[in-house]
């Protein structure tokens, strides 16, 4: 053929067999084959014009039709061509079972790790630290701690830290993290870290006041303390105070700091003080001063005075000295006591003296009695009234009564606490047979010891738990007309504590004591005897790790589940929870039939026979919510009728206003004018003695005086 027909001359195509013949050699050198190819611009010969004139041999290919083709780079692929030079059909791959395998020939993969930061990790680690400093009080080993923790760049953060967490505690947490950050400056933490602590601390105020009211003042007073005490120098505040925006809280901060507490007179005494900090003083020293300003408040009767000079004391880990001398002063002055009682009381409520350090003084008490019994010869009964009313105000732990109580202490648990106990478990077992609950109501009202009541209580069920089913339903039952009529919450709190508290004991006696118990508090709540809150409330008094634990948590797991309700009514075999569901359609039928023009007696006489007098407090609320919705208040003629007859007892009265009460918000969602009308009711029923004076006035609520006119319309 002609070579003007574009064939590859002679010279050409022994250029493209040594290409062929080296292909191996080629494939594993730097340069590629086609690489190799195109260091030789090969054309068409110059005899005739070659379509492909000018274009590189490795994009020329001729089709199986004779016909010249352009293809794609690399030589791979286009229509009618054959492919590469070393097209294979499939792509190579590895085999890891050939003798001549290498892995350093494996492609690399990218395998996912979870990433952690540091910092956060750092943030979850001095949390745990604070919180355990907080509890001990040992400043060595929170700094031993720390320095353990590494990581000593983000020092800054741990003094963030560590201020948050107490500005939400009492003045006892705030007073030792300022002694802390004293007591780490330069050997832990160094000066630079802890104004960058400090500073961010700054830049958060904004963020920590949405949650603490009173946050702007608190870290001023942190900011003062920590240039009292030299660990900031007074010229951070100028430098922070142009760093930060100008409407920021953080320059509030450092501007109250300023005016209020840094340019005082004598603030450097002030400021120390303010949390009740240390005066480093002797212990000797201190015993004589809460002597003297125990004596000067008897003698004057300043609650107020004498809590600030509890405070300025600075020696929160010593007020246990304070209660145990208190105690001492109210049984040699007998006419002192009630104004002890009020000091310890106060004190506990605002935090000054922990529930920790009140018990520690009781306790310190009891180990002396037998020699305060010389000077003081009724000491031991002195000291048990003490205890029984510190317990039923709440300002000390149950806990504390039981313990004396399991102990068989002879010197506290005097003849009046035994009697009760033999009276009570008469009580109930008579109860068990008659299934009167008005009669034992007034026989524990006859007895006149309310401060025992979380004993009833641990005895109610350590009695039931023993019989059958069917006396369990009736403690179940009890515990809520007695919740209704005469114990308190915490009474009820407080009795679940002390049966918790000796669970394993009772675990001896009975095989299932655990799960009974459990189901004991899940039907108290359940009954709204209990809130769930209460159920951790009742956990923390518990050794974390005890029976009593374990069975609150399982109480917790039973009212969680599926149908918890149904299923806890039923628990003891169902009868009398029953009664309760049913009792509330009966109710709701008699008012509306009632309302729609029955006979009051015929009305009293239907809530006569539903026998469940300890629940006529539905009777109570739903009457009142009938009178809201009916804007008829023919209703507060039959509780007027119930009330004249005895049908319905002041407590129950009371309790039925407390429930609507309580529940005015949702109310005033159906009913607009809920507020105003159930105003009106309270008036009409506290001028015709329905309601016991503890419930108060309307106006103390907050709402309005309406008038009777639109009340009633």
């Amino acid at each position: 053929m002609a070579s003007s027909e574009g064939f590859l001359t002679n010279e050409q195509r022994e250029t493209l067999k040594i290409a062929s013949q080296n292909v191996e050699v080629l494939s594993s050198s730097p340069k590629s084959p086609t690489s190799f190819l195109s260091e030789h611009h090969v054309k068409a010969p110059a005899g005739g014009k070659a379509p492909t004139a000018g274009i590189a041999v490795r994009h020329v290919r001729r089709s199986h039709s004779g016909k010249f083709v352009r293809v794609k780079k690399e030589g791979g692929g286009g229509k009618g061509t054959w492919g590469k030079l070393l097209d294979t059909d499939g792509v190579p791959t590895l085999d890891r079972n050939d003798p001549n395998y290498d892995s350093g020939e494996e492609p690399y993969r990218l395998v996912e790790s979870t990433v952690t930061d540091p910092l956060d990790e750092y943030k979850k680690a001095v949390v745990s630290i604070i919180e355990e400093y907080f509890s001990t009080g040992d400043v060595a080993v929170a700094a031993s701690d720390l320095k353990e923790l590494g990581s000593s760049q983000y020092h800054s953060y741990f003094i963030k830290r560590l201020i948050s967490i107490a500005l939400d505690r009492h003045d006892k947490e705030k007073e030792m993290a300022s002694v802390l950050l004293s007591s780490l400056y330069a050997d832990v933490i160094s000066p630079p870290q802890i104004k960058d602590g400090f500073f961010i601390l700054l830049e958060s105020a904004d963020d920590l006041a949405v949650d603490i009211l009173d946050a702007v003042d608190i870290l001023a007073l942190f900011l003062a303390r920590a240039v009292v005490d030299d660990i900031l120098p007074p010229a951070f505040c100028t430098r922070a105070k142009k760093a930060l925006p100008e409407s920021s809280k953080g320059v509030q901060v450092i501007q109250t700091a300023e005016k209020s507490y840094l340019s005082a007179p004598h603030h450097a005494e002030l400021v120390e003080r303010r949390w009740g900090g240390s005066t480093h003083i002797t212990v000797e020293e201190v015993k004589k001063k809460i002597a003297g300003l125990l004596r000067e408040y008897v003698e004057s009767g300043d609650t107020s005075e004498a809590c600030r000079c509890i405070r300025e004391l600075g020696v929160p880990f010593f007020h246990h000295e304070v209660v145990k001398r208190a105690l001492v002063l109210a049984m040699e002055i007998q006419t002192a006591e009630p104004l002890i009682i009020k000091l310890l009381k106060e004190a506990a409520e605002e935090g000054l003296i922990s529930f920790s350090q009140m018990v520690k003084g009781f306790s310190r008490l009891v180990e002396s009695l037998d020699d305060l019994a010389l000077d003081i010869p009724s000491a031991v009964s002195l000291f048990q009234s003490l205890v029984l009313k510190a317990t039923d105000e709440g300002w000390l732990d149950a806990s504390f009564l039981k313990s004396l109580d399991e102990d068989g202490d002879a010197q506290v648990e005097d003849e009046k606490v035994r009697q009760y106990k033999k009276e009570i478990v008469a009580i109930i077992h008579e109860y068990f047979l008659s299934d009167d609950i008005p009669e034992l109501i007034r026989s524990l009202e006859d007895l006149g010891v309310p401060q025992y009541n979380p004993l009833f209580l641990k005895k109610l069920i350590t009695l039931a738990m023993d019989r059958k089913n069917h006396e369990k339903e009736m403690a179940s039952v009890l515990l809520s007309a007695l919740h209704i009529e005469i114990f308190s919450t915490d009474d009820i709190v407080n009795g679940f504590v002390l049966l918790l508290e000796s669970a394993e004991d009772t675990e001896l006696d009975i095989l299932d004591a655990s799960n009974e118990l459990a189901l004991f508090l899940a039907r108290a709540v359940i009954d709204d005897v209990l809130a769930p809150l209460n159920l951790d409330e009742i956990g923390s008094k518990l050794p974390p790790n005890s029976s009593g634990s374990e069975t609150v948590r399982s109480a917790q797991s039973l009212i969680s589940a599926r149908h918890a309700g149904e299923r806890l009514l039923r628990c003891w075999g169902g009868g009398t929870g029953w009664a309760v569901e049913d009792a509330k359609d009966k109710i709701a039928k008699l008012l509306e039939e009632y309302e729609s023009g029955g006979v009051v007696n015929e009305a009293c006489q239907c809530i006569r026979d539903l026998g469940m007098p300890f629940f006529n407090h539905e009777v109570v609320k739903k009457a009142l919510v009938m009178a809201m919705e009916k804007k008829n208040d023919r209703m507060l003629d039959l509780l007027q009728e119930c009330f004249s007859e005895g049908l319905i007892t002041i407590n129950q009265m009371t309790k039925g206003f407390t429930r609507i009460k309580d529940g005015l918000d949702d109310l005033a969602l159906d009913i607009p004018n809920a507020r105003e009308k159930f105003s009106f009711y309270v008036e009409q029923a506290q001028e015709k003695g329905w309601l016991l004076p503890s419930f108060g006035s309307p106006a103390a609520d907050g709402s309005q005086k309406p008038d009777p006119g639109s009340a009633a319309s």
